[in-house]
């Protein structure tokens, strides 16, 4: 299994409104990332913006193209793009650069 963690940036203005978008996320869309591979999924948002995104799969890039083709996805990552800064045109989910990881306890 392939933990995955990255960071993107909530805009500091929107932040209570995302944590509140968050509380509630679409059934179809959960059903969506479950069906894909993306398992114990967690987003982490601290004050400033700085959000850090967890989850496990069996192949990051496959879970990832399996989302892309999905129209929840769509939907979703449209309505989720006014929140971030920097994405530079970019959708959120393509901008999740995992980060590497340098130590383990398993």
């Amino acid at each position: 299994m392939q933990r995955v963690c990255f960071l993107l940036k909530v805009r500091q203005d929107r932040v209570d409104e995302y944590r509140a978008r968050h509380a509630d996320v679409w059934q179809e869309m959960r059903d969506a990332l479950s069906a894909t591979g993306w398992h114990n999924y967690s987003l982490f948002l601290r004050e400033d913006g700085l959000l850090v995104g967890y989850l496990e799969t069996e192949d990051f890039d496959a879970a990832r193209a399996a989302m892309e083709a999905t129209d929840v996805n769509a939907r979703w990552q449209a309505q989720m793009a006014p929140y971030f800064e920097a994405l530079d045109g970019t959708r959120p989910d393509e901008a999740m650069t995992p980060l590497t990881e340098v130590f383990h306890l398993a």
